[in-house]
């Protein structure tokens, strides 16, 4: 409440704030004035039953309905097709709020993971839509992560180009003279415009235009002038209904790097001096040619500092290049980005290869380096030493094939935990917590470290890590160094321990019907527990229950999403199951019913074994008698897009 009243001036306008938590809701959460209603995961949490991770949801979530009482319901959509005009605003919000919280990289970390991995999924497939879409079937089906989370980065590109002081007159403008009004994405922009004296009329493109613009950047130096000239173009690709795109207005965040990591000044013309060493360039053409002058030295680009515009960046960086930024960037999220980008290469130059095929040194070197430096942001470190995941992965292939994904994932994952035994376990006790539970940055920091320094010696089933793991598990006193002991076991060869932590674990917490769904969701996520005969399994449990959409997706959802050499058996036997599961939950609950077909809306991403059968899984749900308005749109725009 205090963050809202000095970041945008607002206060909350009644005497009480009232929530209540219900157990069996599709939502996270509904902003309904004066009673806010909460899916129970997403508001009730103690240290001994909730994660760090879930605590953050939790503030974030809190924090994102109680800002809708301005932006949602003191100012409200016009119509269902202005959707993300209290949604990406008021996310931008709660996500501006989370990173004052804690670490603003780590949560631009976060928040641009997702983007990348599922919303540019959304972008580039059949039910791609604009943030403001032109028509609906089922507005259930709207609720999308490119209404709620692209919707977001459009309004941080406009705190981008406005400034923050800018844009607080715009938002002050905005809740001024709509108060009380049901508006339109528009006026939200000409709020801005009329606040900033800035022409915003290209930038509405980004509400009427779909697809995720790829930026193809290009470079050369001329050293007797010392001259740095990029050549950027900006091209937007076809999406249903939508060809033959216009140009968007995109801020363009760099920064130049010399030899020796430092910051090299911006200047754009000769006569300049002293220039600042970030700019956000303002691309509004098909091609622009920028150039910085007085360089002695052909620099390293550090581009889209702070992912600062929702799009693909495609240039040739070496792996050299990437190793430097990964070490020297004073951009957080770029540093992050360089490792990810290195990571992403070496797996796929391993796509295929023999299984001694050999591990990029320099990537183990640098990983060697993470660990090691005790001077870097802790929660920083702990975000680049996870590999990209399969997930991204796919996104990034053309015709993928998962478990080729994953096996070349895997491989990189096992050489570096047998390369940097000696530093996990270093780290490990390193992170160890020598008091009491604490929620803050810090901890949560140490607490992850630890945890992901366990998960990786356990997946190479070091002894020494089961030894650690099984004492962990026995003496945390909170969920997340429990859950985070389970998962290694989980994920480890080690299956009699495997199974005795899983039915020790759910023996204590049968009662709690959360944490349960936690238990759930570690098997079902899992390549070692959760394999098809063992999700099965676990749709037959006593604690499971087809009504509860929590149940329903800690388990269908989890294998579907997230445990996709599973999913994607070559067999098909992933895709069948996940068939019969939609046209069982249409019936009773059409709305989770559509959100699970996702993962085989995208059939046209991999290659032809799997794509065939995930066609054919799509054709057997188009072929259920009385099929819902929520899963028959989905569905249909699958297979005709």
């Amino acid at each position: 409440m205090r963050w809202d009243e000095e970041v945008y001036g607002r206060e909350y306008d009644l005497d009480i704030f009232m929530i209540v938590a219900v157990d069996d809701f599709n939502m996270g959460a509904m902003e309904n004035k004066g009673l806010n209603i909460f899916n129970s995961s997403c508001v009730l949490a103690s240290q001994d039953t909730a994660t760090d991770a879930a605590f953050q949801r939790i503030e974030a979530i809190v924090a994102h309905e109680y800002f809708h009482n301005w932006s949602g319901n003191r100012v409200t959509c016009r119509d269902w097709f202005q959707l993300s005009l209290k949604e990406g605003f008021t996310v931008f919000r709660d996500s501006q709020f989370s990173a004052d919280m804690g670490s603003p990289t780590v949560k631009r970390i976060e928040d641009v993971t997702l983007l990348r991995t599922a919303q540019f999924a959304e972008d580039a497939g059949p039910m791609a839509h604009p943030i403001r879409p032109a028509s609906y079937m089922e507005i259930t089906n709207f609720y999308t992560l490119t209404i709620y989370e692209k919707g977001a980065e459009v309004v941080r590109m406009l705190h981008n180009l406005l400034g923050s002081e800018m844009f607080r007159k715009g938002s002050d403008l905005y809740f001024e003279r709509h108060d009380g009004q049901a508006v339109t994405t528009d006026d939200f922009v000409r709020a801005m415009e009329d606040a900033s004296g800035r022409d915003l009329a290209q930038f509405r493109l980004w509400y009427e235009q779909a697809g995720t613009p790829i930026v193809t950047v290009e470079d050369d130096y001329d050293e007797a002038n010392g001259v740095y000239r990029l050549t950027i173009k900006q091209a937007i690709p076809d999406t249903p209904g939508q060809t033959h795109k216009k140009p968007q207005h995109i801020p363009f965040a760099v920064g130049l790097l010399n030899s020796a990591g430092e910051s090299l000044p911006l200047n754009l013309s000769a006569d300049e001096q002293g220039g600042p060493v970030d700019r956000v360039l303002e691309l509004s053409e098909s091609e622009h040619c920028v150039e910085f002058h007085g360089l002695s030295e052909r620099p390293v680009p550090s581009l889209l500092r702070d992912f600062s515009a929702p799009v693909r960046v495609r240039y040739p960086w070496t792996r050299e290049q990437l190793l430097f930024l990964m070490s020297h960037d004073p951009d957080g999220f770029n540093r992050w980005d360089a490792g990810q980008r290195l990571a992403v290469d070496v797996i796929q130059s391993l796509l295929g290869a023999a299984k001694d095929a050999s591990v990029e040194p320099r990537l183990i070197e640098a990983y060697r380096h993470l660990l090691n430096d005790a001077e870097l942001d802790q929660a920083l470190v702990a975000k680049m030493l996870l590999l990209p995941s399969e997930a991204y992965l796919v996104e990034l292939s053309d015709q993928a094939d998962v478990p080729a994904i994953h096996a070349a994932r895997e491989q990189v994952l096992k050489c570096l935990a047998h390369a940097l035994r000696d530093e996990l376990l270093a780290c490990y006790q390193r992170n160890l917590d020598r008091g009491d539970y604490q929620l803050s940055s810090e901890a949560i920091a140490r607490r992850s470290l630890r945890n992901i320094a366990l998960g990786w010696l356990l997946h190479i089933d070091d002894e020494q890590a089961l030894t650690l793991a099984l004492e962990q598990l026995e003496t945390a006193d909170n969920m997340t160094d429990r859950l985070g002991a389970l998962r290694a076991l989980v994920n480890s060869g080690f299956a009699a321990e495997r199974d005795r932590a899983l039915d020790d674990f759910y023996q204590r917490f049968s009662d709690d019907p959360q944490v349960v769904e936690l238990w759930f969701s570690v098997q079902a996520s899992s390549g070692q527990a959760g394999q098809l005969p063992q999700i099965q399994q676990l749709l037959q449990h006593p604690a499971f229950d087809w009504k509860n959409p929590n149940k329903v997706r800690s388990v269908v959802g989890l294998f579907a999403g997230q445990n996709l050499a599973a999913f994607h058996n070559p067999d098909g036997s992933g895709y069948q199951f996940l068939s019969e599961q939609v046209c069982r939950l249409d019936d009773s609950n059409p709305q989770i019913a559509a959100r699970l077909v996702s993962p085989l809306t995208r059939w046209r991403k991999f290659a032809p074994l799997y794509s065939d059968q995930m066609k054919a899984a799509l054709e057997r749900i188009r072929d259920k008698s009385e099929l819902s308005r929520d899963v028959y749109e989905v569905v249909h725009k699958s297979l005709a897009g």
